[in-house]
Order: structure tokens, then C-alpha cells, then sequence
């Protein structure tokens, strides 16, 4: 039943995402508590667990402060199944376009692909094993045996060769097999090609998803395609490919057929029910801004009267079985300028019962950004560079420039948050990054002067900072 429950404390959770994610320390603490209920809930009585509803959450704020960041670290975390949709995609039934129900179908076959990558990787030692014995039987076709038929009369003076007497050929082909195997795994065969038969007739259980009137013809025309191709057996390919590469292929067939697809579709829906997270971006897009009307207000509202059923908890049929969403935990974000969540219909305004507001990012914010998680865009662009053998050094001034520029372009222009830094910081590196092949094995610099020199003429001239930053 705790198939992929993690057991983290609120504070591990807060402190793990703080290593990625400056600020945002109520949205965090939200997260943290929401994904710290769902372990407690595995932990009350059987009769109490169905009742106890997840806490979803909607958080508010501009683009570029982290919202998705926060949700999608958090399955991370969790290891659990985690997908990302826009409220403002989906289209009200009847209508021709993507229907709500495809989040929880593509949720699925996310979860199955994470079980299944987990349960290959439980059995790597017995696919190398046997790929490496395909492998060599590949590089030294073993010779069939020749048998003598029973009824055939023996030549006079000529002394047939019985079974036992094929011992000293055995062990002479032994022998040259482990020296085959040996020189295979010294690397000495790699640049032999083998010629071999990939692929073959599907096992497991077949997989028929129901195909939704409201879905869109792309998805109507794929689904039908994975369905047939339950039932068609699949043609084996021939490849002529050299070793490496075919004991790459030849260890994921092997690997394939030590798993249960059966199992592992089972672990995925338990994993997809107990653990999956859905975050919907850009709610604030279907929020209607008056009551009743006509036209576009009216077809937000069918969304979120589509989205309700699935927030509450229903029956979503996917091509894996039925997949209930009652304990899915849904996070909620948009950015709320000209509507508020009050503007939902009432009855999604109470599945989302915490609400957690992001706050803007400034000039100290940035700049944290800059310095201080784990994989920070500095320390990403140093190692990029390091591949060119360039040692960039990005000094302290240099990086409180590019924090006040990045502050200053946000207030100008439309604010998008930290993802402004990106653009900064592309425009800083331009140079050496397209002349880094040719300064290779030289130190590179960046200070404050740099920045200014590279930043100051574009911002300037607001025409043109609004087409380059």
C-alpha cells in the first residue's frame, strides 16, 4: 500500500528544496506538510485511510518565482510520479481538443516507465549475463552437432565417431570462447561488427484504453495505434550494428524479458494513486471573471467543471486499467493579475484548500541565485567551459551586476522573474562562448567592468533591450 511513500519530515523537505530553490519559504513549508500528510495518512487505520483527502494547494504569484520548480523537486524527492499541464490547453467537452482526463492517462504511463526502468535496473547483472552470452554465441556460432541417423548402416573399415569422443573438441571450444570473452571485456572487440535478429512478439497482459468522444483527433489517432499494437505481434529487425552498441541493445531485450509487465502495471497504478502529483499551471487562465455571460467565460467555466470530477476523485480509464485519483495531489499555480482564485467556481475553490502566495524576486534574490543552490546557472556555465578547457572565473561585482541588470529589465519590462537571469547571462557569455574552441587552455575573467560593458548599451536604448533581454 506504501508503494513509493517516502518518509521525509517537513523540515528534511523544506531543507532539500531550500538546496535548489531560494526563498519561497511558505510555499515550501505548504509542499512539505501536504507530502508529509500523505505518509501519515498510510499510517492511520484501514477504515479512517479512504476518508482523509489530500490537502491540494494553489500558489499565486508572477512567472519565474519558482512555482513549478518547487512542485516538480518535490516528486523528486518523493520519487514519485509528477506531470506538468496547462489549465488553458484543456478545452470543454463537447469540444474538439485535449480533455482533462489525458493528464491522469499521461500520468500513468509515466508511473509505469519509472517502475519499469526500477525493476530493469534489479536485474542488470542477469541481462549483462546473458548478453553477453548472446553476444559471444554471435561472435562463435556454436557448430550443431552432427548425429548420425539411427537406421543408417555403418560403412565397412570406416570407424564412426561416437558422442564421448567429442570431449577434446568441447574444451578446445571452451577454451577459445573465454578468450573471446576476455578480449570482449578488454575492449579489444569493439570495432567488430555483429549482424543479429532485435525485437519480437509483445508478452504480458494486452492493454486497451477506452478512447474519450471529447479527446482530439491526434489523440484518438494514437491511441489506436497502441492498441492495435497490443494485439499485433512485432516483426523481428535485423541489425548490423558494431559490439558496443549491440550489447547495449542486447542487454535491454534481456532485461525486458526478466520483467513482469503485469507487475509492474500493478506497482504503477498504486504508485500513480498513492503518490502522483499533478500540477496544473495557469489555473488563472480558466478563472472566469464575471458570473454568467457568454462566449469565452462560459467555456472557462466547462473547464473547471471538467477539472472538478477529476480533483475530487473519479474513475479515469487509461490503456493500463482503471486508475482512481481520490488521493492524487493536486498543486494548483497561476499568477492571478486580473483574476483571483476566488473567481473559480466554488466547488474547485474547495478542493484546493491551502493557499500559499510566492513572493517577487529582487536585486538579493538573484543574487543568491546566482551563488548559492546546488546547481546554480554560475556553476553550470563554469562546467560548460570547463569542457573547452577554459577556466572562466565569474568574480563577486561581476555577479552583483548581473543581479541589479537582471532587477532593473524585470521592472522596465513585463517581470519574469529569475528566468530574466538566463537571458542576462547569455548575453555576458556570448563572446567566449562562441569563441571558447579558440582561447582553449586559457583562464577567462568576468568582473564587474565586463558586465557593464557587455550590458549598459542594450539597456540603455529601450527599443532594443526589449528585443534582446
Amino acid at each position: 500500500m506504501s508503494e513509493g511513500i517516502k518518509n521525509f519530515t517537513p523540515r528534511e523537505i523544506v531543507s532539500e528544496l531550500d538546496r535548489y530553490i531560494i526563498g519561497q519559504g511558505e510555499a515550501k513549508r505548504a509542499v512539505a506538510i501536504a507530502m508529509r500528510n500523505r505518509w501519515r495518512r498510510l499510517q492511520v487505520p484501514d477504515d479512517l485511510r479512504d476518508e482523509i483527502a489530500p490537502k491540494n494547494i494553489i500558489m499565486i504569484g508572477p512567472t519565474g518565482v519558482g512555482k513549478t520548480e518547487i512542485a516538480r523537486r518535490l516528486s523528486k524527492l518523493a520519487e514519485a510520479p509528477f506531470i506538468k499541464v496547462e489549465a488553458s490547453k484543456f478545452t470543454e467537452v463537447g469540444y474538439v481538443g485535449k480533455d482533462v482526463e489525458s493528464m491522469i492517462r499521461e500520468l500513468t504511463d509515466i508511473a509505469v516507465n519509472m517502475v519499469k526502468t526500477e525493476e530493469e535496473s534489479k536485474v542488470q547483472v542477469k541481462a549483462f549475463d546473458s548478453a553477453e552470452e548472446r553476444l559471444l554465441d554471435l561472435l562463435i556460432p556454436r557448430k550443431p552437432k552432427t548425429v548420425r541417423p539411427p537406421a543408417m548402416p555403418q560403412a565397412p573399415g570406416i570407424a564412426m565417431i561416437e558422442e564421448p569422443t567429442n570431449g577434446g573438441a568441447d574444451a578446445e571450444a571452451g577454451e577459445t570462447r573465454e578468450k573471446m570473452r576476455k578480449m570482449l571485456r578488454d575492449g579489444k572487440l569493439d570495432n567488430r561488427f555483429v549482424e543479429f535478429d532485435l525485437g519480437g512478439s509483445r508478452g504480458g497482459m494486452p492493454m486497451v484504453e477506452v478512447i474519450s468522444a471529447g479527446g482530439s483527433l491526434d489523440d484518438i489517432s494514437r491511441n489506436l495505434k497502441d492498441m492495435f499494437s497490443q494485439f499485433m505481434p512485432r516483426g523481428r529487425k535485423r541489425k548490423r550494428v558494431k559490439v558496443p552498441e549491440a550489447f547495449e541493445m542486447l542487454k535491454v531485450e534481456e532485461a525486458q524479458k526478466l520483467i513482469e509487465m503485469d507487475e509492474v502495471v500493478k506497482k504503477a497504478i498504486v504508485r500513480v494513486e498513492q503518490n502522483g502529483i499533478v500540477f496544473i499551471d495557469e489555473i488563472d487562465k480558466i478563472a472566469s471573471r464575471e458570473k454568467g455571460g457568454h462566449g469565452p467565460e462560459v467555456s472557462r467555466e466547462g473547464v473547471q467543471r471538467d477539472i472538478l470530477p477529476i480533483v475530487e476523485g473519479s474513475n479515469v480509464s487509461t490503456k493500463y486499467g482503471m486508475v482512481r485519483t481520490d488521493h492524487i495531489l493536486f498543486i494548483a499555480a497561476g499568477a492571478f493579475h486580473g483574476t483571483k482564485p476566488s473567481d473559480l467556481i466554488p466547488e474547485l475553490q474547495g478542493r484546493f484548500p491551502i493557499r500559499v502566495e510566492l513572493k517577487s524576486l529582487g536585486k538579493d534574490d538573484f543574487l543568491r541565485i546566482l551563488k548559492e543552490p546546488t546547481n546554480s546557472l554560475t556553476k553550470q556555465y563554469i562546467a560548460l567551459m570547463k569542457t573547452e578547457k577554459i577556466d572562466l572565473k565569474i568574480s563577486d561585482d561581476a555577479l552583483e551586476e548581473i543581479a541589479s541588470y537582471a532587477a532593473k529589465v524585470n521592472e522596465q519590462m513585463e517581470n519574469i522573474g529569475a528566468r530574466r537571469l538566463h537571458t542576462i547571462m547569455e548575453k555576458v557569455l556570448d563572446e567566449i562562448s562562441f569563441m571558447a574552441p579558440e582561447k582553449s587552455g586559457k583562464p577567462f575573467k568576468i568582473d564587474g567592468d565586463y558586465v557593464r560593458k557587455c550590458l549598459d548599451p542594450i539597456v540603455k536604448d529601450q527599443d532594443l533591450s526589449r528585443y534582446i533581454l
